[in-house]
């Protein structure tokens, strides 16, 4: 299966790259894992202690993502990306739920690096993968509902054919392709805008591939879709 960013994303937002941590085989049922849940809990606590400013919105990796999406016409103060509706979450309500094991991997991750991490069961995927600018015609399911919608047109949207998988780049999760204790294809997406760098990228990955090997077993590698690489294979 094809995973593709299309080239106006690269020409739009200079120096994004999407790490993707591609695993199959993963067990990710079963009962809570301790040394999991005590990951996500203490990623949480240290988002609660951090000195930065009081409005998160301020902080370099938060603001580069409002900016990003003031460009493609979503309102930042409206459409708050992953990162920073978990890092509200958290500060006003404390704990995150540990959904299942590679959810909660992937919230540790986010919280402890300040930077959207999505994960997406490809096994059910029945075409390619890709992250454009939308037409307006594609389908959205959005997590939890059996509401079908439109994306708006240039809004940056991750799409199984014409099947929208996520909205807003990083904002808000179709049904389709949640990770539930049935997966076992997995492509876990980790983005990083300027100032946040290619080789962090490739370290966060690294580290959160570690931990899926860990705790989920199966097969597992990292894979980057960059503008000199906008292709990879899931």
């Amino acid at each position: 299966m094809k995973y593709t960013v299309a080239k106006e994303i690269f020409e739009m937002y200079p120096g994004y790259v999407r790490g993707v941590v591609v695993a199959r085989g993963v067990t990710n049922g079963g009962p809570e894992k301790a040394e999991i849940l005590a990951l996500l809990r203490e990623a949480e606590e240290a988002v609660r202690q951090r000195s930065d400013p009081e409005d998160i919105s301020q902080h370099p990796r938060i603001a580069s993502w409002r900016a990003a999406y003031a460009r493609f016409g979503a309102r930042p103060s409206k459409f708050h990306s992953s990162i920073e509706a978990m890092v509200r979450r958290v500060r006003k309500k404390g704990k995150l739920p540990y959904i299942n094991h590679l959810v909660a991997l992937g919230n540790y991750t986010s919280l402890k690096h300040l930077l959207p991490v999505g994960g997406h069961d490809v096994g059910v995927a029945e075409n390619d993968l890709e992250l454009k600018l939308a037409q307006g015609d594609e389908l959205f399911t959005p997590f939890g509902t059996e509401v079908v919608e439109n994306p708006r047109s240039g809004e940056v949207v991750y799409l199984e054919g014409k099947k929208v998988l996520c909205r807003r780049w990083t904002w808000r999760q179709a049904q389709h392709t949640i990770l539930t204790p049935e997966s076992r294809h997995v492509a876990i997406n980790v983005d990083g805008l300027p100032p946040v760098t290619a080789e962090e990228i490739e370290l966060i990955c690294g580290e959160l591939a570690e931990l899926v090997r860990k705790f989920c077993g199966g097969e597992v590698a990292c894979r980057y879709l960059r503008e000199d690489n906008p292709v990879i294979e899931v």
